[in-house]
């Protein structure tokens, strides 16, 4: 079957050649550069992050403390401490 001498086919062909070559003009388009927002509280979490960076791994004036009460012999922590810190660690 050929569908070449169909009208409609025709009709169709004649209105896609027509609109084909058409192309709408618009005005002079502008390079629009990206942008990024970083709402506050983004901020305050990267200001909180750094200044927790600064801070060394360990507490050496708690440490000396502690130490120079076990070599005194007054270091007497209580049970209650020792069990909260045991089952804390242990999550």
């Amino acid at each position: 079957m050929r569908i070449n001498n169909n009208m409609n086919v025709q009709q169709v062909l004649k209105s896609y050649n027509k609109n084909v070559g058409k192309t709408n003009k618009t005005g002079k388009s502008e390079m629009k550069r990206d942008q990024i927002d970083i709402s506050q509280s983004s901020k305050d979490f990267q200001v909180a992050m750094d200044a927790f960076k600064k801070l060394p791994d360990v507490r050496q004036e708690k440490v000396d403390d502690i130490a120079s009460q076990i070599d005194k012999g007054t270091y007497k922590p209580s049970t209650e401490d020792i069990i909260k810190k045991m089952m804390s660690n242990a999550k």
